[in-house]
């Protein structure tokens, strides 16, 4: 099935693509305490005008199929549907405020749109304008269900229906945050069952770690920001020989767990955390007409080291760990054998409750690629932007990472019944950025 194709048995001139295992594996997670979609926070520094985003988004539909894209049938298989009559005015609405939001009403904003549901029966996705922040400014909380889309694919949503500039290509050593599968260890490689075994080894629960946030999630939750300088990363990641941006991001989470856990828990061995790696042609990220389905990825896990305070110890460690998943091309061997599963469909969903399990991972942390130059939407700046992803069961902390131009920001949703102060990890993760670039001698 080619993505924008008309499915043979369908209704003449009914653009349709089937829904991957992915896809259906994504909306069978919602339930009532779970939501299925991301959000991305984009913060500007000028007020602009709900019409006048509704007129730019309807004129630019074409550059984005998705935002067309229903859930519908055919010959009673779940596809996504073309809606040719899209109704922009209710998917870009004003939220209503008294006054203009500081930053703790923008958290309870996110936090609130959050946990709302996307109507079924539309294309998968809403923008909730804020008018207007304390200081000057406002706010867009862009909701797209995760079926829709993973974080490359939003990225160049993004692209195509928001920003007023063109894409600029990735070129060697550009100064962004770094997807996994551009890295050289990442390249397509034959599937060998034997070499997939071994990766699905190294994924497999481990019954000794137990996770500081696993509970049954509830309906409410909570978010936090946090935001570093991204070339100091880079500064680092270059000292250190061989660790990349994405060591540097793992590192700094971690040290803002154990800051957090020192507090609440005492002192943990390690906390094992799930690494989303985008799978996505690098065409995908730019092109529609180039584009992957909406979701093309697979990950690993890995055990992030909390005992020592160090933080070059820790990050030599992260770049261990990482190095040994990129050589052995994990992610790559996971997706195909999750791929040939998909062909037993119980045999499948018994790998996704294991691999889903509190033991297996007890977070997950994912890291984007944004813009890498300064962005606008419809002639106002984009000042800060923001990517968050729902928890699920078991799971009550899930950090989103995301480079804009010069910064590294973090987006961090939790259960508020789970733990109530999330806003702690997301300072402990600034301070974490600031000792480990102190470090390596690096301001």
């Amino acid at each position: 099935m080619v993505n924008g194709a008309t499915t043979a048995g369908s209704p003449a001139g009914l653009v349709v693509r089937r829904l991957s295992a992915e896809d259906l594996s994504i909306l069978a997670l919602e339930s009532e305490t779970v939501a299925g979609h991301m959000c991305k926070v984009i913060v500007l520094g000028e007020q602009i005008g709900l019409d006048r985003l509704r007129d730019s988004i309807r004129s630019r539909l074409q550059r984005v199929p998705e935002l067309s894209m229903r859930l519908g049938g055919v010959d009673g298989e779940p596809c996504w549907v073309l809606d040719p009559d899209v109704d922009v005015d209710a998917h870009v609405v004003s939220y209503f405020i008294a006054k203009p939001l500081d930053e703790a009403g923008l958290r309870a904003a996110v936090a609130g749109v959050f946990e709302e549901r996307l109507d079924r029966s539309r294309p998968l996705w809403q923008i909730d304008v804020i008018p207007q922040l304390d200081g000057g400014g406002s706010a867009l909380i862009w909701r797209i269900h995760h079926a829709v889309a993973d974080g490359a694919t939003a990225m160049r949503m993004a692209s195509g229906a928001l920003w007023d500039e063109e894409p600029i290509a990735d070129a060697p050593g550009a100064s962004s945050a770094e997807q996994l599968s551009a890295h050289p260890g990442m390249q397509p490689v034959t599937h060998h069952r034997f070499e997939a075994l071994r990766a699905a080894a190294r994924e497999a629960p481990h019954p000794w770690l137990r996770s500081p946030f696993d509970g049954h999630v509830g309906a409410r939750r909570s978010v936090a920001f946090a935001r570093v300088e991204l070339a100091g990363l880079h500064r680092v990641a270059a000292a250190t020989g061989g660790a990349t941006v994405n060591d540097a991001v793992l590192s700094v989470v971690a040290g803002g767990l154990r800051r957090w856990l020192e507090l609440h828990h005492g002192q943990l061995g390690s906390v094992r955390v799930k690494v989303p790696v985008s799978l996505h042609h690098p065409s995908a990220t730019t092109a529609p007409e180039g584009a992957d389905p909406g979701n093309r990825d697979s990950f690993f896990c890995l055990d992030l080291p909390l005992g020592s305070s160090d933080p070059v110890a820790r990050l030599a460690a992260i770049q261990r760990a990482t190095r040994v998943r990129k050589q052995g091309h994990d992610a790559q061997h996971l997706d195909a054998l999750m791929s040939e599963l998909a062909h037993t469909p119980r045999l499948r969903r018994f790998a996704e409750r294991v691999l889903a399990h509190p033991r297996s991972f007890a977070l997950n942390v994912s890291n984007v690629r944004g813009p890498r130059q300064p962005v606008h939407v419809l002639e106002a700046p984009v000042c800060e932007f923001y990517s968050f992803a729902e928890i699920r069961e078991l799971h009550a902390l899930r950090i989103g990472v995301l480079s804009h131009a010069d910064a590294l920001t973090f987006g961090l949703v939790a259960d508020p019944t789970l733990l109530g102060d999330v806003h702690n990890i997301s300072r402990g993760i600034q301070a974490e950025a600031a000792a480990l670039t102190a470090s390596y001698g690096v301001s």
